[in-house]
């Protein structure tokens, strides 16, 4: 089976297990499994760091480190760097979405593609974000502009995800039925209305109209067969209930 390639996910100077192990879940979610980390606060493997991961420990089980962010990159050949500031540096900067895009047709290519996320509270340094190719911002209000590293990470592997044709929704909302045939449609018109009849529901001078605006409700339900069915079977199980004393 041929593996989709996918980006690495480099932490520079992470501080807290917490946020290493979320990032760690983050990743598992949407497929990637390659961490690396520089230099990371109070070395590795980290005390904590395994419980905030759920599922995902076979992404710290994997994680290398690196003393140097050079060394980490060294064998990249295209680098994204995330940032929320402007850096008046001369480089294009990506919406996460088109920056995704351009990670994917760069792997699709054969290229070895990794993603730099800066430390918790001062993110990267501009001699960091120099070393990358390309920004990736998000378009968050600029009053809330920080986003905990776990949160960047979950939005980049989101967008990858989607760049590299693997949305597919794990379920969705189809009619388990087809749409009611017209026959079982009209059936149910005239049981209903024969049950309405009975029970004095129409004035005599509006029964055309209000049968007729009743059918029109009906249609717009776009009702499938099991519809139908459940709806005569409600029908039925009234007809049965015994008289009032």
């Amino acid at each position: 089976m041929t593996t989709t390639p996918r980006p690495v996910i480099i932490l520079v100077e992470p501080q807290l297990a917490e946020n290493i192990g979320m990032t760690a879940r983050a990743m598992g979610n949407f497929g990637l499994d390659a961490l690396r980390l520089v230099a990371p606060k109070g070395g590795w493997p980290m005390k904590g760091v395994r419980e905030t991961a759920s599922s995902a420990t076979h992404v710290l089980d994997g994680t290398t480190v690196f003393p140097t962010i050079a060394e980490a990159l060294a064998d990249l050949n295209y680098v994204l760097a995330t940032t929320a500031r402007e850096r008046g540096q001369m480089k294009r900067v990506f919406g996460p979405d088109e920056g995704m895009a351009e990670a994917a047709g760069r792997l699709a290519a054969g290229e070895r593609v990794g993603i730099l996320f800066g430390r918790e509270r001062v993110g990267l340094s501009n001699d960091e974000v120099s070393l990358a190719d390309a920004i990736v911002t998000f378009p968050v209000d600029p009053e809330h502009a920080s986003l905990n590293l776990a949160q960047s990470v979950l939005l980049v592997g989101y967008e990858w995800r989607r760049a590299a044709g693997r949305a597919a929704l794990p379920f969705s909302g189809a009619m388990r039925s087809g749409p009611a045939p017209r026959e079982a449609l009209i059936s149910l018109f005239q049981s209903l209305e024969a049950d309405l009849d009975a029970a004095g529901y129409y004035p005599p001078a509006k029964r055309d109209g209000m049968i007729r605006n009743m059918r029109d409700m009906f249609h717009r339900m776009a009702m499938t067969e099991q519809d139908v069915r459940t709806f005569r079977g409600a029908l039925r199980a009234l007809a049965r209930r015994p008289p009032e004393e």
